[in-house]
């Protein structure tokens, strides 16, 4: 049986509009978009993972609350395990800052109809249509 590494993408929603993160590193991916997140570390579960990348990445603590989609697979990488993106609904709990790029290039709130204004990873574009619809409800 081979191991999959799991990866976990969170769509922080607050006002009508969805947090997208544009990649730093590394150079094939460098200038587009995702979902913040990051790898599930041995022992992790996928909501504790989420809570401590967004953590590093943004200086926030987030709230998951859903789970959205189906597990997305990244496409094949050298020497790498197979690998998944699993993508949850969550939100700023009150007394939060304003998120920063600590590990990305920007950061930037797209609503609705700005979801493909961005030049989105190709795993992360299967979940466009899911958060679409809690953006405009």
């Amino acid at each position: 049986m081979t191991w999959t590494q799991i990866v976990v993408g969170a769509a922080i929603v607050r006002g009508g509009a969805v947090l997208a993160a544009q990649r730093s590193h590394p150079a094939a991916a460098r200038g587009r978009w995702e979902l913040p997140g990051g790898k599930v570390d041995p022992g992790e579960t996928d909501t504790v993972a989420l809570v401590r990348e967004c953590e590093e990445e943004l200086g926030v603590i987030i709230r998951p609350l859903l789970r959205i989609g189906s597990d997305v697979a990244f496409p094949p990488r050298p020497g790498g395990p197979p690998a998944v993106l699993r993508v949850w609904l969550a939100e700023l709990p009150e007394g939060q800052p304003e998120p920063e790029p600590r590990e990305h290039l920007a950061l930037r709130w797209l609503g609705a109809r700005a979801l493909a204004d961005v030049d989105w990873l190709p795993a992360d574009r299967p979940f466009l249509d899911p958060i679409r619809v809690h953006l405009e409800s």
